[in-house]
């Protein structure tokens, strides 16, 4: 399978179960074992607008490359035919954008930048 080939809404679909993994092993490492208190937890981490805060605050820190704001933009600009009803469509889309750059490492087997991503949600997190 070739990535260039993946829709943004592949690439999205694949990186939420990404991002959900890291988050779960996360809660589970820190203690977190009653399922009613880890799902708690990762509405911190998984949300669409907590996704589309982490996007905004890195990429005003010039994280992201020029490729990898390509990847979001296919991912961002996925035209869905729902939308949870608890958000806008704009974090939505933001959310959906920052999937599919999780899901183009994952694919890209770029374990370092993923694992750089996932140290600076941490660290938001834990601020």
């Amino acid at each position: 399978m070739k990535v260039s080939e993946c829709s943004g809404s592949t690439l999205a679909y694949l990186g939420d179960a990404v991002f959900s993994l890291l988050v779960r092993e996360h809660l589970i490492e820190k203690g977190y074992g009653r399922a009613k208190d880890l799902q708690r937890e990762s509405i911190r981490y998984v949300s669409a607008k907590a996704q589309a805060h982490f996007f905004h605050t890195l990429e005003n820190e010039g994280f992201f490359t020029e490729d990898e704001l390509e990847i979001y933009r296919r991912g961002r600009n996925f035209k869905s035919s729902s939308v949870p009803k608890n958000t806008d469509v704009q974090t939505y889309r933001t959310s959906t954008g920052i999937e599919a750059v999780i899901g183009y490492w994952h694919l890209e087997k770029n374990e370092t930048r993923l694992g750089q991503f996932w140290d600076k949600i941490r660290t938001m997190m834990e601020e």
